[in-house]
């Protein structure tokens, strides 16, 4: 589902019923309730979902940047931001794509190269079915979320890309 234009898309995956896997759906509420609504082109829209689908390159239309943003049982504590380039890997004949797989639907469908497109994995632990987020998970998406607040008031791909090479956040 596409609606305005804007300049950065963050789009959220995740299962609020699942523990630690609300921390997508969660981290794009938060981020909402700190925002101030905009109207120009570089505004923020936000968007979540249960997982990724093909649909979902439609989303990525006309978008200066893309932030995916989902739970991970892999990443280091409390989150790890890198960038994505579009690859066809195992979730591209699935029901649920990779944001990977993504693109590279993006780039078949278009014959374009997808906008630029960069990863948030916020480090999360417990996924069980009725679980609430956990106390470590709490701690992530706090640290998650002051990290995306400073990158949103640097909305430059160069930029993003330093960030994910360096793991620094630039002055």
């Amino acid at each position: 589902m596409k609606t305005s234009g804007a300049g950065v898309l963050i789009l959220a995956i995740g299962n609020p019923s699942r523990g630690d896997d609300a921390l997508g759906p969660l981290f794009l509420e938060r981020l909402a309730e700190r925002r101030e609504p905009r109207d120009d082109r570089d505004a923020v829209e936000l968007f979540t979902d249960f997982q990724l689908q093909i649909e979902h390159v439609v989303d990525l239309e006309e978008r200066d940047l893309v932030l995916f943003v989902d739970a991970s049982v892999s990443c280091s504590p409390p989150f790890q931001f890198t960038r994505l380039r579009p690859a066809q890997d195992t979730s591209y004949t699935s029901h649920a794509l990779s944001p990977a797989a993504v693109l590279h639907v993006y780039a078949r469908v278009h014959h374009a190269a997808p906008p630029p497109a960069f990863q948030l994995a916020i480090r999360g632990e417990s996924f069980e079915l009725g679980e609430p987020l956990g106390a470590a998970a709490e701690a992530h998406l706090a640290a998650a979320l002051a990290f995306t607040e400073r990158l949103l008031a640097r909305r430059d791909v160069e930029i993003w890309e330093r960030i994910a090479e360096t793991g620094e956040m630039l002055a």
